[in-house]
């Protein structure tokens, strides 16, 4: 009897030295960025933007390639954890890599982009859908995250801002506070604001485009802190005479946009509804209510089951007040590839 208890003790001490050890690695790996890091550009252009010139941008969280129409995820009321193959994977990335190609846009700013994750079975999609110029950011790096059951596993993912025409001057990584602490910080997301900078023709002044992914699973004050700054950015850029638009998934309900899609999930996820009180003097919301940006992922997808189907609008853009709003548009793509839809943006400087 003592002899087996002895085996047990020694069998959950090596389980317990295995866990820390465990830890201890993940924290000694942990991604840290800095506060402000430069962002290399791959390839190059000599477009630049003009004064009184339509400018066409579109943002899409594209999910990693793995968040289509046939799944579900186990964050939101689901079970899946990651794609089911490579090959759905790979179905997913070539629809979007077809929409940006026959997209007359001059910049498209994308988020949850994958490099070398386990859940996109290692494929580069930065690599993929770069076109003339790009700065990818990473805001998800970890060697392994060890939750749930089947673990997600390796990720490095992150913000992509690409054009085919328009020369990208410069890129940096601005980090954004991070609402978890110690050990839950470790694998979870670092969030940050991708910023490039395109030059402006005939002007000292430069178009600074940021590429944002505010924080989606918080008790609400990490959305909170990362809108402040957020605001104090663009603040910081509009003052300094540059045309300032910032796109991308903020994870929070655009105004009036619950009443034409109310929360009928309430004990699943729900964002909160985005404050104007957090725009910077001077700037405005652009945003389409006419189709919904995304979809709760408690289900594969099925429009006709109204009582189970959830949308929101998520998505959009913030523009200084020297940016002019042409039009804005919701791109309906029945969440085929992904569980946001793209939103464009037309627009002219001032």
């Amino acid at each position: 009897m003592k002899k087996a208890f002895k085996i047990i003790l020694i069998i959950l001490a090596v389980i317990a030295a295995a866990v820390i050890a465990f830890i201890a690695w993940l924290s000694i790996t942990e991604y840290c960025p800095e506060p402000l890091e430069e962002v290399p550009i791959s390839g190059s252009n000599t477009g630049k933007a003009a004064i009184g010139q339509e400018l066409n941008i579109v943002t899409w969280n594209i999910g990693y390639c793995g968040l289509g129409k046939d799944s579900d995820f186990f964050m939101d009321g689901g079970k899946q954890v990651q794609p089911s193959d490579r090959s759905y994977v790979e179905y997913c990335l070539n629809g979007i890599k077809s929409f940006l190609n026959e997209t007359e846009a001059d910049l498209f700013v994308l988020q949850e982009v994958d490099t070398d994750s386990k859940r996109c079975y290692g494929i580069n999609e930065a690599e993929q859908l770069e076109m003339g110029a790009s700065a990818h950011a990473l805001n998800f790096s970890c060697r392994f995250v060890p939750y749930p059951l089947p673990m997600i596993g390796r990720v490095n993912s992150g913000l992509l801002t690409t054009s085919r025409s328009l020369d990208l001057a410069s890129a940096e990584r601005v980090s954004l506070p991070c609402p978890f602490s110690w050990p839950v910080r470790i694998a979870n997301l670092k969030r940050c604001l991708l910023v490039t900078r395109i030059p402006v023709e005939g002007s000292d002044k430069e178009l600074v485009i940021i590429n944002l992914h505010l924080e989606a699973y918080d008790d609400g004050e990490g959305k909170l802190a990362q809108t402040e700054q957020l605001k104090k950015y663009i603040e910081q850029e509009y003052k300094k005479g540059n045309y300032v638009i910032a796109g991308g998934d903020f994870n929070q309900s655009f105004p009036n946009s619950l009443a034409v899609y109310p929360n009928t999930h309430s004990e699943l996820w729900m964002p909160s509804e985005l404050d104007e009180s957090l725009l910077a003097e001077g700037c405005s919301f652009a945003y389409d209510t006419d189709t919904p940006t995304c979809r709760l992922l408690n289900q594969p997808y099925d429009p006709n089951d109204t009582e189970n189907t959830q949308y929101y609008v998520i998505d959009g853009f913030i523009l200084s007040t020297n940016v002019e709003l042409v039009a804005v548009e919701t791109i309906d793509l029945g969440f085929e590839y992904s569980d946001h839809n793209p939103v464009s943006i037309r627009v002219i400087l001032k």
